[in-house]
């Protein structure tokens, strides 16, 4: 398949959450190769200096790793500033870091609510928080927030995982109606079944019933991380620049 190449990516700032593995990596990998100047974070520090070297040993530009725990907001801020100084203003935000862990309803308490809340939904707000006033400085932007169709198909094991992913649609389309007028574009990605690593280990070990779910999309085979990160260069890009307040399923129609 012949990769579309957005000119207009080439040197601009894109800050991406989440980005040592899974789709996250593919994001830093797909930005690096328009020539954007990638910089990510991650609570990974080896999985995310794993990834600078083998773009680096590519040929590619290496792009700037930031360890961070998301869940402490302060050390978000810290390492956001940390990123504007040594890139810039930020032209893309990709708010991509979250957790799919399972749970029983009965069974999960303030403590665990609360984390889940935190790992996939106050970072994406608090990240978004700092980078507006860097795109309102430079004339515009993109943010990319990753929601999920979970929420949209109910799955039972995710009820606060599920209940996150919505909210970011809200905040989605709260904040590009807030921001519009200084050209900043707000919009969202909702995968379906993305079988990375991770996914493979934790959840989906049967090959059957990964089968099983693809027969039910509309487009035969696997969404790739590779599937997701053309969605977000395409939103990133001037190409996009009349889009937003919108969720993309990015799902093969899964029915």
């Amino acid at each position: 398949m012949t990769k579309t190449t957005y000119s207009g990516l080439a040197g601009r700032v894109v800050l991406i959450t989440g980005g040592a593995s899974g789709i996250g990596a593919a994001f830093v990998r797909a930005f690096a190769a328009q020539g954007a100047r990638v910089a990510f974070l991650d609570i990974d520090t080896k999985a995310g200096e794993t990834l600078v070297r083998d773009i680096a040993a590519a040929g590619g530009v290496a792009p700037l790793f930031v360890p961070c725990d998301l869940l402490d907001i302060d050390a978000l801020r810290t390492a956001m500033t940390q990123i504007q100084r040594s890139l810039g203003d930020a032209a893309v935000l990709v708010n991509n870091a979250a957790n799919d862990q399972r749970q029983v309803l009965s069974e999960v308490t303030p403590a665990e609510f609360d984390w889940t809340i935190g790992v996939n939904l106050k970072h994406v707000f608090f990240a978004a928080q700092a980078v507006v006033p860097q795109m309102q400085a430079r004339g515009g932007g993109s943010i990319i927030n990753m929601s999920s169709v979970a929420w949209m198909r109910g799955a039972p094991a995710l009820p606060t995982y599920a209940a996150a992913k919505a909210a970011i649609v809200g905040f989605t389309n709260s904040l590009a109606r807030l921001v519009g007028g200084d050209r900043i574009r707000v919009n969202a990605i909702a995968p379906g079944m993305v079988i990375t690593e991770r996914q493979r280990r934790l959840w989906y070990p049967d090959e059957q019933v990964i089968a099983e779910i693809r027969a039910r999309q509309a487009v035969p085979g696997a969404v790739t991380p590779e599937d997701i990160a053309s969605m977000a260069l395409f939103l990133a890009s001037d190409e996009s620049q009349r889009i937003t307040s919108q969720c993309f399923r990015v799902d093969g129609g899964l029915a």
